[in-house]
Parts: C-alpha cells; sequence; structure tokens
C-alpha cells in the first residue's frame, strides 16, 4: 500500500468547490408520494467524466484473500437505512433484482450500519483479526473511508474492470482520502438540515433556533454524526465548517447541544434510526438528513413531512461503497459496484431514495423517468443551490482533532 497522504480537504468540499466554479421503463416514483412541491429545483452543471485510472500498486501491496467470486457467485452488501430502492409489494429491491438476473450472481442485502462509529467498531476488530464479517460491501461517509483505508482494511478495486466507474463525476474522483478511487466509489451523497411534521408544529421552521421552542421540548431528535449535527448548530453560530475552525469554536457548538439535552428540548441522540422516533410521533421534529425525510413522506404518505436547509446553512457528504479485506468475493463485489453506476440504474435508485446521485448521465435517465425528479437540487444540486444555500463540508480533522473532538462529543450523547 502507498504511503497514505493526510487528507487536507474533505470530498465534499470537492463537490461543493466543483460546483460553484462551473458557471428502464417509466414507473411509479418517491416523487409520487412526495408531491412536486417539496422537489423544484434547477438541473446540475457538474462536469462529464473520463474513465478513473486503475491502481498501479495497491493490490500487489496488500495481503489479500483468495477471491473465490468465479466459482462462488454471491455478494453480500452491507448498507444504512432506506437507502435503496424496495418495492412494498414485492418485498423485494428490484435494481438487485434486476442484477441478480442479469449477472446470475446471488446478491444480499442488509441494512447493518446505524452510524459510523458503532459499525467501524463492530467490524474493525474482526478485520485487523483477518475473520470474515459476513459482507462484501460496506457504506461509511467520508471520513470513517478514510480511517478504513488508512488502516489496510479495504481491498483495492480493478477499476479496469468496473467500465461504468468511469461516470463518477469529476468532482468526486480525486478525493484526499482516496486519489484515483483506488479503494471506493461514492454511493449517494446527501445534505443535513431540519425535518419537521408542519402539521403538528403547526408552522415553518426556518433556523435551528426555531427547534428550541417550548412547544417543542422533548419532541426533537438529533443525529449522532457530529459533523452533521454541530456541523449545523457551528454554521448557525457564524462558523466556517470548511475552513480553519479551532478547539474553541467546535466546543461552543458541543455545549449548545449539550445545554439542549439537559434543558430536555433534545429527546434522543441517534444514528439512522432516529428515523423511528419521527415515525412513532415521539418526536416530531430535528436535525436529520435530506432523503430519510422523503423517505419518511413517502412510507407515512403524510405530506407534513418538510426538509429544509437552515437559513444558516446545511452541510454535504458522501458516502462511498468498500471492499472488506477479509472478502472472498471482491470481483463479485466489483460487478455490483459497477452496475450501480450504469446511469439507468443509478437514476432508479435516485427516484427512490431522493439523496444527491454521483453517476455521470443519471439526471438525463431521470427526466425519463420523472422530469420534476430531474430538477431537484436535493438530487442534482446546482452550483447556484449550494452557493445560495451556504452548503459546506465539515474539513478534514487532523487524528488528534478527530480523536479529542470525538471525545468530547461522546460525553454529551452518553457513549
Amino acid at each position: 500500500m502507498k504511503p497514505f497522504r493526510p487528507p487536507a480537504d474533505p470530498v465534499v468540499a470537492d463537490l461543493v468547490r466543483a460546483a460553484r466554479a462551473s458557471t428502464r421503463p417509466r414507473s411509479v416514483t418517491r416523487r409520487s408520494l412526495l408531491g412536486a412541491g417539496v422537489l423544484g429545483g434547477v438541473a446540475t452543471t457538474l462536469a462529464g467524466c473520463a474513465p478513473p485510472a486503475p491502481p498501479a500498486s495497491g493490490a500487489a501491496q496488500l495481503k489479500l484473500p483468495t477471491d473465490v467470486s468465479a466459482t462462488d457467485k454471491v455478494v453480500r452488501f452491507a448498507n444504512w437505512t432506506a437507502y435503496l430502492d424496495y418495492d412494498e409489494d414485492a418485498k423485494n429491491y428490484p435494481t438487485l433484482e434486476a442484477f441478480i438476473k442479469e449477472s446470475g450472481i446471488k446478491a444480499t442485502y442488509t441494512e447493518d450500519v446505524d452510524d459510523n462509529d458503532s459499525y467501524f467498531n463492530k467490524v474493525a476488530p474482526q478485520l485487523r483479526a483477518k475473520q470474515d464479517i459476513g459482507r462484501d460491501i460496506f457504506v461509511f461517509t467520508d471520513w470513517m473511508a478514510n480511517r478504513v483505508i488508512r488502516d489496510q482494511l479495504a481491498q483495492p478495486l480493478e477499476l479496469i474492470r468496473m467500465p461504468h466507474a468511469a461516470n463518477l463525476l469529476d468532482a468526486l474522483k480525486d478525493v484526499s482520502f482516496d486519489p484515483g478511487r483506488e479503494y471506493s466509489l461514492t454511493w449517494q451523497s446527501g445534505f443535513a438540515g431540519i425535518g419537521y411534521d408542519r402539521s403538528k408544529v403547526g408552522r415553518d421552521l426556518k433556523t435551528l433556533d426555531d427547534l428550541w421552542a417550548e412547544d417543542l421540548k422533548g419532541k426533537v431528535v438529533v443525529l449522532s454524526e457530529f459533523r452533521d449535527t454541530l456541523g449545523l448548530v457551528m454554521l448557525n453560530q457564524g462558523v466556517d465548517i470548511s475552513g480553519g475552525f479551532g478547539k474553541a469554536q467546535f466546543e461552543a457548538a458541543v455545549a449548545e447541544i449539550d445545554k439542549r439535552i439537559a434543558d430536555g428540548y433534545i429527546r434522543r441522540v441517534k444514528g439512522n434510526s432516529y428515523i423511528e422516533d419521527l415515525k412513532s410521533g415521539n418526536a416530531i421534529a430535528g436535525i436529520v438528513w435530506s432523503g430519510d425525510l422523503f423517505v419518511l413522506r413517502a412510507e407515512t404518505e403524510n405530506d407534513n413531512w418538510q426538509f429544509v436547509i437552515p437559513e444558516s446553512g446545511g452541510t454535504l457528504w458522501s458516502d462511498n461503497m468498500m471492499v472488506p479485506i477479509t472478502s472472498t468475493h471482491r470481483r463479485n463485489a466489483m460487478a455490483l459496484m459497477d452496475y450501480y453506476y450504469e446511469p439507468a440504474v443509478a437514476a432508479q435508485v435516485a427516484a427512490y431514495v431522493n439523496y444527491v446521485c454521483p453517476v455521470q448521465g443519471a439526471q438525463a435517465e431521470m427526466e425519463k423517468i420523472d422530469p420534476d425528479l430531474a430538477s431537484s437540487p436535493f438530487i442534482f444540486p446546482d452550483a447556484a443551490y449550494l452557493k445560495d444555500n451556504n452548503i459546506q463540508g465539515f474539513r478534514a480533522l487532523s487524528s488528534q482533532e478527530d480523536a479529542d473532538y470525538s471525545a468530547a462529543w461522546a460525553k454529551v450523547v452518553g457513549n
């Protein structure tokens, strides 16, 4: 493995900068349940792609398990909740079923990941001990993908065998934690902002301070991913989270959340399972991820669920597919990754999950599925949307900052 170069900027900052610098049969989509009003906007102007260069030496310098993909037609995919197109009637994942039929590879899909830390802490000891974790693809957010690659817990990809990987957006190709994408491919990107049930809140929520109203006390959930929850708080406090903030600014945001927990405003600090509190009605507002609110709107058939970027700004992040170091089905995993980079397939997934799509050509395919979704800034954000809404990526932290800030956050959330 070549020496790791510490990231100077997170991938989401690359995506924002690139956007700012740039002046299958029709089916029922999630948008038909969401309603057109929530998903207005304009199309992306991100540039086209050239094929990524294949890795030169990653595989040679890692001791990899024998790959049995040719004889054992299996691939096991671990992902986050509500992150793949799902047919409620058939109780299956249509794009995954199509892959199985097309490839002959038996693909299984599990919603294993609730947040980055908990899943990493579960699987990392096994991976370091060279034990099979029963998964051939797992998905981590940029900063944790950085750690996985740094710790040599992911296998290199053979991009020359993945022709559709060329469709990765240019802005996501040469990310600092994985230059040339030797070890990872983006699954989806997304925003963190405010989500709420307008019928129960009774008004529009526009700022983070709106969450701390007396009538919402005990009915607010926030994300356990501090780069999103504290990122929004820091933006509300006037901090540029993509720039050179320090310990004092971080601690001020920690203190704000600590106070809101102590005063009873925040009901829970949770990973992806926060959505269950919203479904049950135990919480009616919170700091949330964009696509989850659209999923919630569709699943509950409740048009009152709203997602907004706070007036002070929102965060942007990416999640990444990787092959665990102990997987014996690397080429099957690569076949599945490559399949999801076919623009028509990527558009079908995006029409369901409503996250930012990383695949060049998917927007044109989305026009065939649903023109309103093709113009959604939540799926295909353009330069103006990112700039006007002050969308920022949480800057990369040094190893010491990561340890210190994670410890400070853990004390607040009780971990």
